[in-house]
């Protein structure tokens, strides 16, 4: 029996800032070498950034993916590499995995390219055509990339028949509620079918309404979980591998597994990733360094809500981040989304980078004016009061002529979103800050919402939250903070726009657990009318419901994006025609 010390290494990288996420890689891989590892693994795509789009259609992109490997083929310290990135052949691309072995750099081609959900791998990549086992001399290992263990497992078998001690994954997996317990049954099936370990590293880190949740496994021949990586947090997962002498025998032809021999590491000295002339003797490896909160025999995952909060918190954190934005602004109007939308704020970027703005109107209740500053005040987040009335005053005097004989409408309560909209956006030009609009995934998928009022913003991070679901996640922040941070009367009062006199937003809407469950089915499910009556919905708020997601579309394409937490949320996952007649 020998031991395999295999290093995991999920990290967050930044989609086109190749040179920066190079330097990741040696950091983390001269880490993973003092750490005593064998073999330090990267996530699918490292290098390019995951999904890197149409980027990877210009030249100098390509090149500078290559320069950067070439770089690490040189400096890297003495184990083996794994890292993904996009290979050019001939005119074409491939999703790689280059494998460095002493400077040497072999490659494999993920087969399988997912073209369904938010994915379009088809428009970028070519397929690669062999499955490859990489035999270093001391161990021997099977690699494949994301989509290629989802879609079968006999490939696997071939692998571990072929030799391979363990089977290595790279991948780029992204999140939604729950997920990962289908990818540890998927790995475990996996496992289980080719007899032997299997390894899994996956992103971490937000791009765009993407968010990947980190959470590498490592799964046992048994379908065991032996480590879990943390869940939306970078980490370096160490493993100690038991693993058995296999007898390495030639694949059989017709399998299309090819075995790669390289150059093993010595394990005796290494150059470090500065480049320095020193050198590393390593005469005993290091134990395994502890691992707070993780428990090695097995993995324990987030409950559904903080898995949520999570999710949202390292998904706006990123986003206003990686575009170079410091601070963001939102407006607090005393209701549970923007609530909840400055809480999450305060919790990724720190209660000093978020503003708050209260904007009354007329309308605007006591109530709901207090609980505005009161959370404003419970966050420790800046607040701000700007009223609308003059503005709105002003508005209806320049537009009294031109609507003379008409009564006032949704037309006026629209003025005043917008209103507020024009004032976020000056702060915003004023000081560099990020709008955040709080507009959850209910309100968007109907259009219970303003164009160029309240949908205005860089980034709305409950866009794909079900009205329901906000209420929890206020019931999680503050059973979180041991407090009162979403104030109760916030959370009991009847959801509103506050547009005019006594409005409640069920004077347009479906109740919303009525309103989220049709929803559900017909977004993520396909589900058509007659399948939601047949389900017991009432007819005429099925029709309605429909009809109103679906002429809203043009509402949803000039929206911000948001952060993908559902099977199937707006955007990348669900491009529907705006011009559109269709009635299902």
């Amino acid at each position: 029996m020998r031991a395999i010390r295999l290093a995991l290494a999920q990290i967050n990288v930044v989609v086109g800032d190749v040179a920066g996420n190079a330097r990741r890689v040696l950091e983390e891989a001269t880490r993973a070498y003092d750490l005593g590892a064998d073999l330090v693994a990267f996530p699918e795509q490292t290098l390019a950034g995951y999904p890197a789009e149409d980027l990877l259609l210009v030249p100098s992109f390509l090149e500078a993916n290559e320069r950067a490997l070439g770089d690490i083929a040189a400096r890297a310290p003495d184990l083996i590499l794994v890292v993904g990135f996009p290979r050019r052949v001939g005119e074409a691309v491939s999703n790689s995995a280059a494998v460095i072995a002493a400077g040497r750099v072999e490659s494999c081609d993920k087969q399988h390219l997912p073209n369904y959900g938010v994915f379009d791998e088809r428009r970028y990549f070519v397929p690669g055509e062999l499955w490859k086992v990489f035999d270093v001399g001391r161990f021997a290992f099977g690699l494949t990339i994301c989509e290629d263990i989802w879609v079968e497992s006999q490939p696997l078998v071939w692998q571990a028949e072929a030799g391979a001690d363990f089977l290595l994954n790279i991948s780029a997996s992204p999140y939604h509620m729950l997920k990962v317990r289908e990818r540890q049954e998927l790995l475990a099936d996996r496992a289980r079918a080719a007899g032997t370990w299997l390894a899994y590293c996956n992103l971490v880190g937000g791009q765009d309404e993407l968010v990947f949740d980190g959470a590498s496994l490592v799964v046992s021949p048994t379908g065991e979980c032996l480590a879990a990586g943390k869940q939306f947090e970078e980490d370096l997962l160490l493993v100690d591998l038991p693993v058995a002498t296999r007898k390495r025998q030639k694949p059989e032809p017709w399998t299309k597994v090819v075995v790669v021999a390289l150059p093993p590491a010595t394990r005796a000295s290494g150059r470090p990733a500065d480049g320095s002339d020193r050198r590393r003797l390593r005469r005993r490896r290091p134990a395994l360094p502890p691992r707070p909160g993780v428990r090695e025999a097995g993995a324990e995952f987030l409950p559904l809500a903080a898995e949520v909060w999570a999710a949202l918190v390292l998904g706006i954190r990123d986003y206003v981040r990686k575009n170079r934005f410091e601070k963001v602004v939102l407006g607090l109007s005393g209701g549970i989304d923007s609530a909840v939308t400055a809480a999450l704020a305060a919790d990724a970027l720190g209660p000093g980078n978020v503003t708050g703005v209260s904007m009354p109107s007329r309308y605007s209740s006591t109530g709901t004016r207090t609980d505005a500053e009161r959370v404003a005040e419970s966050l420790g987040i800046n607040f701000l009061i700007l009223p609308i009335e003059p503005v709105y005053q002003a508005y209806l005097g320049s537009l009294r002529e031109a609507f003379r004989g008409r009564e006032m409408d949704t037309t006026e309560e629209n003025i005043q979103a917008r209103i507020r909209g024009n004032l976020l956006m000056a702060l915003s030009n004023k000081f560099g800050w990020m709008v955040l609009s709080t507009g959850n995934k209910s309100e968007v998928s109907v259009g219970y919402c303003t164009l160029y009022g309240d949908m205005t913003g860089g980034f709305d991070a409950l866009k794909d939250v079900p009205k329901t679901l906000v209420y929890e996640l206020a019931a999680y922040a503050n059973e979180r903070a041991g407090r009162e941070v979403i104030l109760g009367s916030i959370i009991d009062r009847p959801p509103t726009a506050e547009l005019r006199p006594d409005q409640t937003d069920q004077d347009t809407l479906p109740p919303y657990d009525v309103l989220d469950a049709i929803l559900k089915e017909y977004l993520e499910n396909d589900a058509s009318a007659q399948d939601l009556i047949a389900r017991g919905f009432s007819p005429e708020v099925v029709r309605r419901t429909i009809r109103m997601v679906d002429t809203n579309e043009y509402k949803r394409r000039q929206g911000p994006p948001g952060v993908k937490i559902t099977p199937r949320a707006f955007g990348k996952d669900r491009r529907m025609p705006i011009t559109n007649r269709f009635q299902p």
